[in-house]
């Protein structure tokens, strides 16, 4: 007598953009060891994409890497089909990529504005109506776990995420939207403007697809600060230290998997929100 067959298990697949470099290879590793099968986004270091891609494949096998310049709104809306017809399906998209240029107020022009915002927020809402078509044509929408199998406390599967048979968007956003300065004006106003998406993308998405913001502080450094000043400013804060990579990837991955938050940030910042910066780190 033949025993009845065995369902494929369904390994969770995440899109993180910006995933070849920084703080999105940092989410994308830290994803992929947690079971999720990581499709990278890159536009210029395609080399860093590839190894990042061979460095996510070692723990879940199947990542792979894409290009798309994220200002142009053909890329973006061709990206999650690109990642859909190589991986099969996409659960989650975190936008981690970001154009970050300095201007003031002095310095501002529409131009400014609208490279930040094209790049920043309207790809991230594209991406987020992308996963919420995707889920929809996949037709999942599960009131739990699938017959026969219990839920682990908390209603989540470790194979699907937590998301049973629904979608998750991550926005980066920045703790300086709660603390803010008046540089990196247009950069700004563009993570301001995908916090205020959030709730209004949770709304509209809801129940397919949930939306959470992820709001880190000072996490890495860049040419613009010594090793020195960077470990100095980054003890600036109520806790004595700012966020690192590894503390915005398990926010990510928590995000991920916890089924009752969306339309909500999360600022992991060690409370750098909560004080006073009269400038950007980079300029102080």
């Amino acid at each position: 007598m033949s025993s009845a067959p065995t369902a494929t298990p369904h390994v969770p697949t995440v899109l993180v953009t910006g995933a070849g470099r920084r703080l999105g290879r940092e989410i994308a590793l830290a994803l992929a060891t947690a079971g999720w099968r990581v499709a990278v986004h890159y536009r210029d270091s395609e080399q860093d994409a590839i190894r990042t891609v061979a460095d996510c494949s070692y723990f879940t096998g199947g990542s792979a890497a894409f290009r798309a310049e994220l200002s142009e709104e053909a890329a973006v809306r061709a990206l999650l089909p690109a990642v859909v017809q190589t991986m099969g399906h996409v659960d989650a998209v975190v936008n981690s990529a970001s154009t970050f240029e300095h201007d003031t107020v002095a310095s501002f022009s529409f131009a400014a504005m609208e490279k930040h915002l094209r790049a920043n927020t309207g790809a991230a809402i594209v991406l987020a109506q992308a996963l919420h078509t995707h889920i929809t044509a996949r037709g999942e929408l599960p009131a739990g776990p699938p017959q026969g199998q219990l839920a682990p406390s908390g209603g989540s599967d470790p194979r699907s995420g937590g998301a049973w048979g629904r979608g998750v968007v991550v926005n980066l956003l920045d703790q300086k939207l709660w603390n803010q300065n008046p540089d990196f004006f247009s950069y700004t106003l563009s993570k301001a403007a995908l916090e205020a998406a959030n709730t209004m993308l949770a709304l509209a998405l809801s129940p397919l697809v949930r939306v959470v913001g992820v709001a880190p502080g000072l996490t890495l450094t860049s040419h613009l600060l010594s090793d020195a000043k960077f470990e100095a400013l980054h003890r600036l804060s109520p806790l004595g230290r700012s966020s690192t990579p590894q503390d915005v990837a398990s926010t990510v991955l928590f995000a991920l998997q916890n089924q009752s938050i969306t339309g909500t940030t999360l600022l992991v910042d060690g409370g750098q929100h909560l004080m006073r910066f009269e400038r950007d780190f980079s300029l102080m």
